[in-house]
This record gives C-alpha cells, sequence and structure tokens, in this order.
C-alpha cells in the first residue's frame, strides 16, 4: 500500500517540484494540495493523508497553528515540517504541536523520500542539522529565571544509556535501529524510551525529543 502524501505551501513552484519529486517513488501517492494553513486542515479531513509535507510560513493559517489543528483533529495523520526557515523558536514551536518530523527545503530527494517513510512508520525525523541544534540546546547551561529548570532537572537523571537512545531519537531512528547501533534487543530500546518519557514526563517519542 503506498503512503499517501499531501503536500501544503503557498508557493506553486514549491508544490509542482514536491510532487514531481515524490512521483518518482513507487510507494508514494500525493492525493492533494493546499495553499495555505486553513487549506491544508481542510484537505487533512478531505484526502485522509498519511503524512503531509507541511511549510511553515503561509497566510491565513501558518504551519504551526496547521499542525496542532490537523493533530487534534486526525493525531493518526504525520506531519513532516519542510521548510526554509531555521529559525530555533519556531522549530520547537513545530514540534510542540505535535509535528513528527522536521527537514530544510534543501534536503535531497533520496532523503525526502526516507523522511516521508520514517514518520509513516512511527518513528521521528529531524535532519542533522537540526537534531545538532536540538541537543545543543539541550546541553545548553541554564540560566537563572529560566522556565526550562525543571525540563533540565529531569534530563539530568537520564542514564548514561538513556542519553544514548534520546541522541539515536533525535535523529530519527527507530527502535529497532536504535537496537542495532547501540547491540541491545529491541525489548531493551523499549524499556529505556519508557524510562525516558517517564523521567521527562513526556507522552510519546516526539515529546522527548523536543525536551
Amino acid at each position: 500500500m503506498r503512503i499517501k502524501v499531501l503536500i501544503a505551501d503557498d508557493h506553486e513552484l514549491v508544490r509542482i517540484g514536491l510532487q514531481s519529486i515524490l512521483e518518482e517513488s513507487s510507494g508514494i501517492e500525493v492525493v492533494g494540495e493546499a495553499i495555505d494553513g486553513a487549506t491544508a486542515v481542510a484537505a487533512a479531513i478531505e484526502c485522509t493523508p498519511d503524512v503531509i509535507l507541511m511549510d511553515l510560513r503561509m497566510p491565513r493559517m501558518d504551519g504551526i497553528a496547521a499542525t496542532a489543528e490537523i493533530k487534534s483533529i486526525r493525531p493518526e495523520t504525520r506531519v513532516l515540517i519542510i521548510t526554509s526557515n531555521d529559525n530555533q523558536e519556531d522549530m520547537f514551536a513545530a514540534l510542540s504541536a505535535g509535528a513528527d518530523g522536521y527537514c530544510s527545503k534543501d534536503i535531497q530527494r533520496q532523503q525526502l523520500i526516507l523522511a516521508i517513510q520514517t514518520v509513516h512508520s512511527g518513528a521521528t525525523w529531524l535532519d542533522p542539522q537540526i537534531a545538532r541544534l536540538v541537543l545543543k540546546t539541550a546541553t545548553q547551561p541554564v540560566h537563572a529565571g529560566k522556565s526550562s529548570t525543571s525540563t533540565k532537572g529531569a534530563a539530568s537523571t537520564l542514564s548514561s544509556r538513556e542519553l544514548e537512545v534520546v541522541q539515536l531519537l533525535v535523529e530519527g531512528l527507530s527502535n529497532n535501529e536504535m537496537a542495532g547501533r547501540l547491540s541491545i534487543s529491541n525489548e531493551t530500546v523499549k524499556t529505556h524510551m519508557r524510562h525516558i518519557m517517564e523521567k521527562l514526563a513526556v507522552s510519546d517519542r516526539t515529546q522527548a525529543a523536543v525536551k
């Protein structure tokens, strides 16, 4: 069964280019397009896509608001942010809104196909440079008065192995891939993930990656 994809971007040339790339993959079917966030929400309901390629900067409703709305209506739909915007606040806002992945528009076509397949499988996808930013932010010292103190405290309780799992998580690896990379069983990875989410007080993998 092919992965049904909806493309949401206000630039026609971008939509045409993405559709052309995706049509080269026999495992992907483009089921619709949206020119803004509000249209993306309506199309998500009508076309029931498996994955939405979501731009951030769009009229009427931006990609962050559209992602949150779609996730509240169809939580099973996976949202992959694809944007030329590298603003750190927007990135974390999109992930917090429920986005399942985040990549830049200069991504190579084969990597884009892989990103779609990855989020469709239930894993999180972050471009390497985005993953590095997440890790850099997570390891920055917390200044007095910042609201991130509680998050920093929770993260400090993670074991060295759990930190390794988190690093692979933000790289977009699945449980099976983590098991292979760390030479441990898939069940052990699941146990680490459960402990990580408990310690970080989150309910899913994406929220753990953001924290």
